[in-house]
């Protein structure tokens, strides 16, 4: 009986195990859901880092709000992309991947722009016509900056990583860029450009 007993103990882990690999497999989904909700808090935390706050005095709420945007919306969006981009192009080469990464850039990239401001305002209980003021605000600038960076990322993520590994991939690249969106969502551009414009005095009249 206690033979019987540890192999079935045994045939019940082996057979769990199994589950889990092939649960994995088939849903990459889930892989970048919960990467988003662990790497958009944490690039709003270095942003609030960077703004001088620390431990004591960060803004938790956003960074929530940060995770729930990320794995609730961005990661099942992006997917939804990934498959549909290589059901229309199935092959991975380079010139595939820049195929890929030019209409990614096209169409769901000013996608993500307004999703994301209009989403995020939307999460700290702003009315629709702020949210609306606010994309009219940060979506062109925002949206300038990704596209002389998004297509290189992209072309290496469509032409050289596998389907099943492209959600993580892009979840890992885009800290730095969840940093910069982080860094967007609490400034204003023309706040921006006038202390640009400042600066470029101070140094002129030094």
């Amino acid at each position: 009986m206690a033979v019987q007993a540890v192999k079935l103990l045994q045939s019940t882990v082996a057979n769990w195990q199994r589950h889990l690999a092939t649960k994995a497999k088939l849903h990459p989904m889930a892989k970048g859901a919960l990467t988003y909700a662990i790497m958009w808090p944490t690039g709003s935390l270095i942003q609030q880092t960077l703004e001088g706050r620390h431990f004591g005095n960060y803004d938790w709420q956003r960074a929530l709000r940060f995770s729930l945007f990320g794995a609730l919306y961005v990661a099942p969006t992006l997917y939804g992309w990934v498959r549909l981009s290589s059901a229309m192009w199935p092959q991975t080469n380079f010139r595939i991947g820049i195929i890929k990464a030019i209409t990614e850039q096209i169409s769901y990239g000013p996608f993500a722009c307004v999703s994301f401001f209009m989403g995020m305002s939307l999460l700290e209980f702003k009315t629709f016509s702020e949210a609306i003021d606010e994309v009219k605000e940060k979506v062109a600038p925002t949206y300038k900056v990704g596209v002389c960076i998004w297509p290189f990322i992209q072309t290496i993520n469509f032409a050289l990583v596998p389907e099943h590994n492209r959600v993580v991939f892009v979840s890992i690249c885009s800290l730095m860029w969840t940093i910069f969106l982080a860094f967007m969502k609490t400034h204003h551009p023309t706040e921006l450009t006038e202390h640009s414009h400042q600066e470029s005095l101070a140094e002129t009249q030094s």
